[in-house]
């Protein structure tokens, strides 16, 4: 499925542009409204996300015009603005769906999904095979990680957390979410195990490799980038 990010924010756009890849996605960016026009003229896209603070035309003047030349195109909203007059302003311009800055990359994901589904698109969802950040690469299929090409043997544990870090990279992950996502409630929050897991984790991802891509935030969580 085609998605166009209109984000005038490289750091913004490129973060989801790597977490939209992961989930399947074929990805389009544009930096501001106009450009946008003009690509949704060459490619039939399926959903558009665009930020509302833009140059030149701001993404509410952008979603009446795909409105009214793709009127079934569906739009989320990403902003800032979070008032209860400007969501409806959002709202009356276009937009399927509303969400507010800062926002977590799974939610998007759902939201993204629950629109599709409301538009009857849902069945044209690639089947994703590989989860890939830098390189780091997870075959979904077979369950086997590799760097650089590079096969590297897991436990399932450990492929597990790996696994939820590279479908949020680049986000800061807390204990109690990789608790809940990799060992769920019967979690024993007493323990250092997820500590001792990124350790383990570390050592075979990073050891050999002059790029580290895990790394810790000393008593606030764990995080998957190479940008620290």
């Amino acid at each position: 499925m085609k998605l166009l990010i209109v984000e005038d924010n490289a750091r913004v756009s490129g973060l989801l542009k790597r977490g939209l890849e992961n989930q399947g996605y074929q990805i389009y960016i544009s930096e501001d409204a106009e450009e946008a026009l003009l690509i949704l003229k060459r490619v039939k896209f399926d959903l558009v996300i665009t930020d509302i603070m833009l140059h030149k035309m701001d993404g509410l003047e952008l979603s009446k015009k795909i409105k009214k030349n793709y009127e079934d195109l569906p739009i989320i909203m990403l902003t800032a603005l979070g008032t209860i007059d400007e969501k409806i302003e959002g709202f009356d311009a276009g937009a399927d769906d509303y969400m507010v800055k800062p926002f977590e990359l799974r939610e998007l994901y759902a939201r993204i999904k629950a629109v599709l589904q409301r538009r009857g698109l849902t069945h044209n969802l690639p089947k994703k095979e590989f989860l890939t950040y830098r390189n780091l690469k997870i075959n979904e299929n077979t369950k086997s990680v590799f760097r650089d090409d590079i096969e590297i043997s897991l436990t399932p544990k450990e492929f597990k957390l790996l696994h939820f870090m590279m479908e949020n990279p680049e986000r800061l992950l807390t204990r109690d979410e990789i608790a809940e996502s990799v060992w769920g409630n019967n979690f024993d929050t007493g323990t250092n195990y997820i500590d001792v897991y990124i350790t383990y984790l570390r050592k075979k991802i990073d050891k050999n490799f002059e790029e580290k891509l895990i790394h810790t935030k000393s008593g606030m969580g764990f995080i998957l980038t190479y940008n620290l």
